[in-house]
C-alpha cells in the first residue's frame, strides 16, 4: 500500500469538511474521487499535500506518517500535488516551466535530456517553448503541467479537476496522459467533475458525500452502478 487515509477529519479553521475518511491507494492505481459540489473532494488532496493539517486520523504514505511533513518534504518523498486552476509559473517559459521541476535533480545532462525528450513528446509544447505560461491556453497549460511528471517521475501524483474548462477533444488527450502517468510507474489520486471520464480509466474509485465516504468499487463497478449512473452520470 502506498497511501492509506484511516479516519480523517479535516477541514478550514474549526470547521471539519471531512469526516472520518478512509482511503487507500496502491502502487501503480489510478483512484478517481467523485461526488457533488461541496462533498470535500478537492480537501482531501489539499490534506495529503499538505495545504490542510487533520484534525483527527492518520496518514501514511510509503509506511511513513505524514502528518509532520511540510509540503516540500512530501515532495521529496515523492508526492507531487497538481491542484486545479494556475499549476504552473505564468511568468516562466515553458523550457523554464520544465527546468525548474527538475531543480532537485543532480545531473544537470539527465534534465536536459528529459525536457529534449518532453519536448519531442509534445509538439504543442516544443512549438512554444519559447512562450510565458501566461501565453498558453488552458489545454497547453494542464499538458505543461501533467508533463513535469516525467521529469520528477514522482510516486503519487495528486490531481485536482484536470479537465475543468477544457474542450472535448483536450479532455481526450488530458485523460490518456493521465492513464500514461499510470503506466510510466507512478500512482495517480484523481479528483474529477466528469465522473464518467475520470471512472474510466480507474482502477478504484471513492463516492464522497458531505465529507463522508459513501460508495467505493473498481471503475468499472461504479460506471455500472444504478446510483452511480441516477446521481451522478445523469442517468
Amino acid at each position: 500500500m502506498l497511501l492509506e487515509l484511516d479516519n480523517i477529519t479535516a477541514g478550514y479553521g474549526q470547521a471539519p469538511i471531512l469526516h472520518d475518511i478512509c482511503l487507500t491507494v496502491d502502487k501503480g492505481e489510478i483512484i478517481c474521487i467523485i461526488g457533488p459540489n461541496g462533498a470535500g473532494k478537492s480537501t482531501v488532496l489539499r490534506t495529503v499535500a499538505g495545504q490542510l493539517n487533520p484534525q483527527g486520523g492518520t496518514m501514511t504514505f510509503k509506511d511513513r506518517d505524514l502528518t509532520p511533513l511540510n509540503i516540500a518534504q512530501r515532495g521529496k518523498q515523492g508526492l507531487v500535488f497538481i491542484p486545479q486552476g494556475m499549476n504552473i509559473f505564468p511568468n516562466l517559459t515553458v523550457v523554464e516551466n520544465l527546468e525548474i521541476a527538475g531543480a532537485l535533480m543532480d545531473d544537470a545532462r539527465a534534465l536536459n535530456a528529459s525536457v529534449k525528450e518532453i519536448l519531442e513528446h509534445y509538439p504543442m509544447l516544443d512549438k512554444k517553448k519559447n512562450a510565458y505560461g501566461r501565453e498558453l491556453s488552458g489545454g497547453e497549460r494542464q499538458v505543461l503541467a501533467l508533463s513535469r511528471t516525467r521529469i520528477l517521475k514522482p510516486d503519487l501524483v495528486l490531481l485536482d479537476e484536470p479537465s475543468l474548462g477544457l474542450a472535448p477533444i483536450v479532455v481526450d488527450f488530458i485523460f490518456d496522459e493521465i492513464a500514461e502517468i499510470g503506466k510510466n510507474g507512478s500512482s495517480v489520486l484523481l479528483v474529477e467533475q466528469n465522473a464518467r471520464k475520470g471512472l474510466s480509466i480507474s482502477h478504484r474509485g471513492y463516492v464522497l458525500e458531505l465529507g463522508k465516504n459513501r460508495l467505493t468499487g473498481t471503475g468499472e463497478e461504479l460506471l455500472q452502478s444504478d446510483e452511480v449512473r441516477r446521481l451522478y452520470l445523469g442517468g
